[in-house]
């Protein structure tokens, strides 16, 4: 694929340079809670701009449903992209409307514009070619050029994702080589012991990339919520923990397979139990417990692996030499089930492998916990790509900026 450094090399000045961004970032109303999406693609917006181009920035935030939602505009995501390019940042009220229109046309060479939430138009995310298609076509008349870094959204065939790179020049911004780069290394540049965490609430959501990773990892250490479906699998009682039945068969089949094929999957050994699911808006101090694995009582669930399952994990990525990790160990937010989280996150400081934390969740948990970003080796902006890339399934916004 075409990269940014071809692209300016060419000449971008006076160009309409259309950047499909990742700007999906958690709000408290307004207020944006963790701002690392918008943080990793500035450099290019930042380096687009600095060229002389004109340059239009689009993104989704959240799932309204193919209308306008003031609950998920993309303003205070367009004021926070001022704040860190340091210029002014034009802000349109709708995608491809009239102020969309307008806003582009009164661009100079070097400046910036945000148009509004890409998803408050149904033609964003329609399964429908010819609906999809026509969308992509009102985008591609606001711009000459197509810039592909919202790795965030590549594994999803939306219009500005899949369907608009086909209708103008494109090429790969540096936050999507980045990302592709990193996971390469994951894939087909291995460095061994190879350890894979994953966490997070359902195991349904990570049964693709299991399946894959029991053929490639050497070590899959598993916590969050998912955990309890494994515990269930063995025989264990779980009590009121989370549980997804129907995936039990399954989840035996992926324990057998690594038994047979000796990669080393490591389960809890304790976890930390409550009869009640903390409150997460005032965070008020909950009561718990630390009990066996194996010995989750009626009536209470697990909302964070133990600390002797902390030290158990660390004890096992300190060799690695090359880790990823994805999901939270427990409720990370709430700082009475954060320890688990917390040693992962340690342990992977501590490592002296190469180290990526997968996005989504893991990434907020990272910054919410106060660590220092740059003491992991990378943190993903796109979890479910990720993850959809280590399953080795084609991601459809890679495929579209593919020449």
């Amino acid at each position: 694929m075409k990269t940014i450094d071809e692209l300016l090399a060419e000449g971008v000045a006076g160009k309409r340079v259309f950047v499909r961004a990742d700007l999906n970032v958690p709000l408290d109303g307004t207020t944006i809670t963790d701002d690392g999406r918008i943080r990793a693609v500035q450099p290019t917006i930042a380096r687009l701009a600095e060229a002389g181009a004109r340059v239009i920035v689009a993104s989704h935030l959240g799932r309204p449903k193919g209308a306008p939602d003031p609950a998920f505009s993309l303003a205070p995501a367009a004021a926070r992209l001022g704040e860190l390019l340091g210029a002014e940042v034009a802000f349109a009220t709708d995608t491809v409307g009239d102020s969309a229109r307008a806003v582009v046309s009164e661009l100079a060479d070097g400046q910036v514009a945000v148009v509004e939430n890409l998803r408050f138009n149904a033609g964003e995310t329609s399964k429908d070619d010819a609906e999809r298609g026509a969308f992509a076509d009102q985008l591609a008349e606001l711009a000459d050029l197509y810039v592909g870094d919202g790795f965030g959204a590549v594994h999803r065939k939306h219009a500005s994702v899949f369907d608009l790179p086909a209708r103008l020049p494109h090429a790969a911004g540096g936050l999507i080589a980045t990302e592709v780069g990193v996971l390469r290394k994951l894939t087909d540049d291995v460095r061994r012991p190879y350890a894979v965490v994953l966490g997070g609430a359902k195991v349904s959501d990570k049964l693709g990339v299991i399946d894959h990773l029991l053929g490639k990892a050497d070590r899959i250490l598993i916590g969050g919520g998912m955990a309890y479906t494994f515990l269930k699998a063995k025989g264990y009682e779980i009590g009121t923990s989370l549980l997804q039945e129907d995936q039990i068969p399954a989840v035996q089949e992926y324990l057998k397979r690594a038994e047979e094929t000796g990669v080393e999957f490591v389960l809890p050994v304790d976890v930390s139990v409550a009869e009640e699911f903390p409150d997460l808006k005032t965070k008020a101090p909950a009561e718990s417990a630390v009990v066996a694995a194996d010995a989750i009582p009626a009536g209470r669930m697990g909302l964070d692996i133990g600390p002797e399952t902390g030290r158990l994990y660390a004890s096992k990525l300190a060799d690695a030499r090359t880790v990823f990790w994805n999901g939270p160990m427990g409720v990370f937010e709430h700082p009475d089930y954060a320890e688990g989280t917390r040693a992962v996150a340690q342990a992977l400081v501590d490592s002296t492998g190469f180290s990526v934390v997968g996005g989504g969740d893991s990434a907020a948990a990272v910054r919410t916990l106060g660590f220092d970003e740059k003491a992991f080796g990378h943190i993903s902006t796109g979890g479910g790509a990720s993850l959809e890339y280590l399953e080795g399934k084609t991601l459809p916004g890679l495929a579209a900026l593919e020449d």
